[in-house]
C-alpha cells in the first residue's frame, strides 16, 4: 500500500486508492512484481501485491530472530528497572503488583488485536499502512497521516525514554563504582552518545542485524530471572516482606490523596514496557512468512513479557527492605530497582549484573531504532515525508535511522527541565503508540462491510465472532482508559516543575500533522 503522493495524475494512475479531494493528495499503491521477490515463499509475494509493496530488503529475519526481535522491542529488565520508580514510590507495593497484572493482561488484547492487523497487512508501515485500507476511501490518506504521526511520536519517545533510561543506569554502574553522581548535563551527553552508536550500528545490512538480534530473546529473559532470583535469595528471613504487604498496601506518594490514583499511576511502568508491538510489523519486509511469523511474535512476546514481568516485580517488591522510605537522591542512578539490586546484591555482585541488564536496554535501543527507521522509510516512500528518507543504502535505511537520532536528541532535550519532564516522555511514549493501534483496530470494526474497504483476513485471525469483537472492543476501551491516566501528572500540587508534559507535545505534533 502506498499513501501520500503529491499533486497530478489520476485515479487511474494510483491503484487501488483514489484522490482525496478534501487532502488534496493521493492515497496510492505501487503494485509489487512477484518476479522481482524470488527469494519470497508464494503467501508473502501474494500478500505484497495486496497491499502494493515491493520490498527493497532481503528476507534474512527467521523465527528466532523475529521472536528475539519482539520481545527485545520491549527490553522487560531493563525497561521495569528505569520505570520502577513510578509504581513503588508513588502507589506502593501492591499498585507495582497489580497494575502490571492488570495492564499485562489487558495489553493481550492489544497484541492479539495488533496481530491479525499485522497478518493482514505486513508491511513496514505497519499500523499505519493499515489505518489507510480499512476506511472507505475518503478518509484514507487523513486516517493514515494522523495514525502516522501518532506512532512515529510514541516510537521516537520510546527510544529517547530507553536511551536516558540506559544513560542513568550506566552512571548508577559508576556511581557505585567510583561515587560518580552525574549532572543532568552529563547524562545528557551520554545519552547522545549512546544515540549516535545506535545510528552507527542501524547502518548496516539486515542480515547482520538480524544475527545480532537472535541472542537478544536469552540475555533478557535470562537476566529477568537471575535478577529476581538474586534479590529473593540473597533478602534475610527477618526482612522479607509479607505478603499482605506485597500484594495489599498502597501508599500515596502522588500528593492527590487518593489511593485509586496512586494504584492506577501503576500503569505507567507497564505501559511503556508493554508498548511498541507493531515494531515487528515495520521488519515484516524482512521476515520470513511475515503474515503468520511477525503477529505470532508479537503475541507470544506479549505473553511471556507480561509472566517475566509479573515475577520480576513481585520479587523487587518481597526484597525492598525499607528502600521505599529512603532519600531517592541516594539511590544509584535515582532507580529504586538499582538500589534493590545494590541492597540484596552487595557492590560486587551489582558492579557484575548491572552491566548485563544495562545491555537488554542496548538491545532494546538498537531494535526500536532499526523499526522506527524503518517506519520513517515506509512514510517517505508514500510521500508522506521528503523522499531522501526512503532512500535504501547497501541494505540499510540511512537517511531513516538519521532522522530518527536527530529527532531523538531533540526530545531528550526535555531532560533538562525536570525528572517529571523525563517521566513525561515515558507516558508519551505509551500514549502515541497505544492511540495509534486503537485507530486501525476501531476503524476495520467500523468499516468492514463498507463497499470501499476489501478487508481480507491474514492468517492469524480470531474472526468477527463474539470472540474476536469481544477482544477488539476491550482493547479499545483499555487504550482510551490507560491514555487518560498516562496524560495525568502523577505528582500534587502541580506546578511548572512536575508537569506532565505528554499530551502538550502529543497535541503540538497533530496541530503540525493538522497544518502540513
Amino acid at each position: 500500500m502506498g499513501l501520500f503522493k503529491s499533486k497530478g495524475g489520476s485515479a487511474g494512475d494510483a491503484p487501488p486508492y483514489e484522490r482525496d479531494a478534501k487532502e488534496d493528495v493521493y492515497v496510492t499503491a505501487t503494485p509489487a512484481n512477484d518476479g522481482d521477490n524470488g527469494s519470497l515463499n508464494d503467501d508473502d509475494a501474494a500478500l505484497q501485491a495486496t497491499t502494493g509493496y515491493k520490498s527493497d530488503f532481503k528476507r534474512e529475519f527467521k523465527s528466532l530472530s523475529t521472536i528475539s526481535f519482539a520481545f527485545s522491542i520491549m527490553g522487560l529488565i531493563s525497561s521495569v528497572a528505569t520505570t520502577f520508580n513510578l509504581p513503588f514510590l508513588s502507589g506502593g507495593p501492591a499498585s507495582t503488583v497489580f497494575a502490571w497484572m492488570l495492564g499485562a493482561i489487558m495489553n493481550l488484547t492489544l497484541g492479539a488485536a495488533i496481530g491479525e492487523l499485522v497478518s493482514a497487512y505486513p508491511s513496514a508501515g505497519g499500523l499505519y499502512s493499515a489505518s489507510g485500507l480499512v476506511v472507505p476511501r475518503r478518509y484514507r490518506a487523513i486516517t493514515a497521516w494522523f495514525t502516522g504521526w501518532l506512532n512515529f511520536t510514541g516510537q521516537i519517545a520510546g527510544i529517547a525514554g530507553t536511551e536516558y533510561g540506559l544513560a542513568q543506569m550506566i552512571f548508577a554502574w559508576a556511581y557505585v563504582l567510583t561515587g560518580y553522581s552525574a549532572s543532568v548535563g552529563a547524562t545528557y551527553g551520554l545519552y547522545a552518545a549512546l544515540l549516535i552508536v545506535h545510528g552507527i550500528l542501524n547502518c548496516f545490512p539486515t542480515g547482520w542485524l538480524a544475527r545480532f538480534t537472535s541472542s537478544y530473546v536469552f540475555i533478557n529473559l535470562g537476566m529477568t530471572v537471575i535478577t529476581g532470583v538474586l534479590v529473593l535469595a540473597r533478602t534475610p528471613a527477618a526482612e522479607m516482606h509479607t505478603g499482605s504487604y506485597v500484594f495489599g498496601e498502597i501508599r500515596d506518594g502522588t500528593g492527590y490523596g487518593s489511593n485509586a490514583f496512586a494504584f492506577l499511576v501503576g500503569l505507567t511502568c507497564v505501559q511503556f514496557v508493554m508498548t511498541d508491538y507493531d515494531a515487528t510489523a515495520h521488519i515484516s519486509e524482512e521476515v520470513e512468512r511475515a503474515a503468520i511469523a511477525a503477529p505470532v511474535a508479537i503475541f507470544v512476546a506479549v505473553a511471556g513479557t507480561g509472566l517475566f514481568g509479573f515475577f520480576l516485580n513481585v520479587a523487587m517488591v518481597f526484597a525492598s527492605g525499607d528502600v521505599a522510605s529512603q532519600d531517592l537522591s541516594t539511590f544509584p542512578g535515582e532507580l529504586a530497582f538499582a538500589q534493590i539490586v545494590f541492597l540484596r546484591g552487595g557492590r560486587v555482585a551489582f558492579l557484575v549484573i548491572w552491566p548485563f541488564i544495562c545491555s537488554v536496554a542496548f538491545f532494546v535501543v538498537q531494535t526500536a531504532t532499526q523499526a522506527n527507521a524503518r517506519s520513517f522509510y515506509a512514510f517517505s516512500r508514500d510521500g508522506g515525508l521528503p523522499k531522501i528518507f526512503s532512500k535504501v543504502i547497501r541494505g540499510s535505511t540511512v537517511p531513516a535511522v538519521i532522522l530518527v537520532v536527530v529527532a531523538c536528541a531533540a526530545l531528550g532535550l526535555l531532560s533538562f527541565a525536570s525528572y517529571a519532564a523525563v517521566a513525561a516522555i515515558f507516558s508519551l511514549a505509551a500514549l502515541g503508540m497505544d492511540l495509534s493501534y486503537m485507530v486501525p483496530i476501531l476503524c476495520a470494526m467500523i468499516f468492514r462491510r463498507h463497499p470501499d474497504v476489501n478487508f481480507k483476513p491474514g492468517p492469524f485471525w480470531m474472526g468477527w465472532g463474539w470472540f474476536g469483537t469481544t477482544i477488539r472492543i476491550i482493547a479499545c476501551i483499555w487504550t482510551v482508559f490507560e491514555c487518560v491516566v498516562l496524560v495525568i501528572p502523577t505528582v500534587s500540587p502541580l506546578t511548572a516543575q512536575n508537569m506532565n508534559y505528554s499530551w502538550v507535545v502529543m497535541l503540538g505534533v497533530l496541530l503540525l500533522a493538522a497544518a502540513a
